[in-house]
C-alpha cells in the first residue's frame, strides 16, 4: 500500500490502563498499515524537545511531565490522506467532546490524559516521525 503517513503515540495513560492492543486494533481496522512500531519511555528532557512548538504555553511543563511518566507507544502509519484520516479516528482532544466511535472517546481519562497523539499535518508527521525513528526502521 502506498499513501500517505502519519505519526501516533499511545501515551502513558492508555499504555498503563492496558489498552494499546485495543487501539491499534481500531487502527488496524481503519485501514491503517504501521511501517515502524516501537515500547520506549521519553526522559523528561526529549518530552520537552517533543512538544517544543508548546514551550510558551501554560500546559507544557504538566504535558512534559505527563510524557515522561511512563511507557510509551511510537508508531508510523500510512494509508491514504493519513493524517486527516487518523485525526478523526483519535477523535477531540477532550474525549468529553469525542465523537463515540474514536480511540479518545473510548480510552481517554481527560484533555491531559488523551491516550493518543496524532499529528496534525504531513510536515509535522514527517518530522514527528523522525524524531522517533530512523530510516532503516520504517517498513
Amino acid at each position: 500500500m502506498a499513501g500517505t503517513r502519519t505519526f501516533t503515540m499511545i501515551k502513558p495513560d492508555a499504555v498503563s490502563a492496558g489498552n494499546i492492543g485495543n487501539i491499534l486494533q481500531m487502527i488496524n481496522a481503519a485501514g491503517f498499515r504501521i511501517v515502524a512500531m516501537k515500547l520506549t519511555k521519553l526522559s523528561l528532557e526529549k518530552a520537552g524537545e517533543f512538544y517544543e512548538v508548546h514551550k510558551e504555553r501554560p500546559f507544557y511543563g504538566e504535558l512534559t511531565e505527563f510524557m515522561s511518566s511512563g511507557t510509551i507507544v511510537a508508531a508510523i502509519l500510512e494509508k491514504d490522506n493519513a493524517v486527516e484520516d487518523f485525526r478523526n479516528l483519535i477523535g477531540a482532544t477532550n474525549p468529553a467532546n469525542a465523537e463515540p466511535h474514536t480511540i479518545r472517546a473510548k480510552y481517554a481519562k481527560s484533555i491531559g490524559e488523551n491516550a493518543v497523539h496524532g499529528s496534525d499535518s504531513d510536515e509535522n508527521a514527517a518530522i514527528e516521525g523522525a524524531f522517533h525513528f530512523a530510516g532503516v526502521e520504517m517498513f
